[in-house]
């Protein structure tokens, strides 16, 4: 018994002994680690003392201690920064649908501040201004180099007052300049009409407003169509929709889904990892979706679309998305400012990450840039330039006496609808492409 007791003191004796042999050296660089961490600390405070005392010129403490806390923040990617108290509050206003500016959506890359998209029906959108576009400059003043907050902070100003930023554009010779007079941005998060028996929902971005609006909207195109019966399809159009907020992308999405995972999160922790899920409920009723895409589709507006597309919910038709895969969480900070600070990736229900990568389009189409009208062009309506004569046209002609007065009609508003088509196909290439493929799904489901 003694011997037994001896071996199993000695067992744990040489345990002890093992585990401190193995855990010393693991103490030991923890240690050095957190030492070498101070000594940087105090090189800091050291480098921040000197500055105080021996600058050419007087410094602002606190903006000097700001630009150190953003210039840590963004040397981790282009999405982490320090928020401001002021620009923490305009953020909190944006989520909310409004707020002053050019409106368009910016990112930085490699030094240059570069359009992610510009919204719809704002003073960028209207001057022009596309998804890809680099600008140089700020009323004559160079942004390269700056931190990509510092480049907004000089594109923002009075509603009412002018900017003149410069534009590098791929395609274009030269950089050149745009005026544009800033104003108060009002965002409507979705807009609805009816081409034909296509109900088409324009999601401009993904802020508070995003689900009710979607659904209010869906119910008043639905009931002006005379019930879904009559509706063949809907199209989704997420072209040059920045992102937004995360629950409006999953809402959105469960919008058009019965089941399965929406998208999942992976932080830096296993455990930290989210997955959301559909609830039962289909708002389209399992009519086919079609999603628009381009380059302008970013973040929140990849995440629906990839929803979709992996459970083959709908047809995802354009170009390439951007290709922002992670997620920001704002955390609050003393002082009321803020901190964004990418903490996630996000990975579509098949476990792909879009993050560079982007959504590819089941069917890639361009959309072609419009060639300027010539002189001739402008002074005559384009409807009478294309139009050809045909036989209806000449006087005497015979009239067609196998078809009723109805069925004529019938053809006259079928003929009507096509030139619509034909029209919206010179307005909007990739909308037109959207809703043609609605109706052709529409054709064979009637023949079956």
């Amino acid at each position: 018994m003694k011997k037994f007791v001896m071996a199993a003191l000695g067992g744990t004796l040489a345990g002890i002994i093992a585990t401190t042999q193995v855990a010393g050296p693991l103490v030991a660089q923890e240690n050095s680690r957190n030492a070498s961490v101070y000594e940087q600390l105090d090189l800091f405070g050291d480098i921040f003392e000197r500055i105080r005392a021996q600058y050419v010129e007087q410094v602002d403490e606190s903006e000097l201690i700001e630009a150190a806390i953003n210039g840590m923040l963004t040397s981790l990617d282009p999405h982490s920064s320090y928020l401001s108290p002021e620009d923490a509050t305009a953020m909190r206003v944006q989520t909310r649908g409004e707020f002053g500016g050019l409106g368009i959506e910016v990112t930085q890359e490699e030094g240059f501040v570069k359009v992610v998209s510009p919204i719809d029906g704002t003073p960028a959108d209207d001057a022009g201004i596309e998804s890809g576009d680099f600008i140089t400059h700020v009323d004559g003043e160079s942004v390269l180099g700056l931190t990509l907050d510092k480049a907004v902070e000089m594109m923002r100003g009075p509603v009412g007052s002018e900017i003149i930023i410069t534009v590098v554009r791929e395609g274009e010779d030269e950089p050149f300049d745009v005026s544009i007079i800033r104003d108060t941005i009002k965002l409507t998060a979705v807009r609805t009409r009816t081409e034909g028996q296509t109900v088409v929902l324009r999601v401009t971005t993904f802020n508070d407003q995003t689900t009710p609006n979607l659904e209010a909207g869906m119910k008043e195109q639905i009931e002006l169509a005379g019930g879904m019966e009559n509706v063949n399809g809907f199209v989704l159009d997420l072209r040059n929709n920045p992102g937004g907020l995360l629950n409006q992308a999953i809402n959105v999405s469960d919008s058009f889904l019965e089941s399965g995972e929406i998208v999942s999160t992976r932080g830096r922790n296993p455990e930290d990892g989210e997955r959301f899920n559909a609830t039962p409920g289909d708002l389209a009723e399992g009519k086919p979706i079609v999603v628009l895409i381009n380059g302008g589709s970013a973040s929140a507006s990849e995440i629906v679309a990839g929803a979709l597309q992996d459970h083959r919910r709908a047809i995802v038709v354009g170009t390439k998305s951007f290709g922002k895969g992670s997620v920001q969480t704002v955390m609050p900070l003393r002082g009321d400012g803020a901190m964004r600070l990418t903490t996630a990736r996000y990975y579509t229900p098949s476990g792909r990450s879009i993050q560079a990568l982007g959504v590819s389009p089941d069917i890639v189409v361009e959309q072609p840039r419009r060639a300027p009208a010539t002189e001739e062009e402008e002074d005559e309506p384009r409807s009478a330039v294309n139009r050809s004569r045909s036989e209806a046209d000449l006087r005497g002609r015979l009239n067609n006496d196998s078809l009723s007065e109805d069925e004529i009609r019938q053809i006259e508003e079928d003929r009507a609808k096509a030139e619509a088509s034909a029209k919206l196909r010179e307005e909007d290439y990739q909308l037109a492409y959207a809703i043609d493929i609605l109706k052709g799904l529409s054709a064979i489901e009637h023949k079956e």
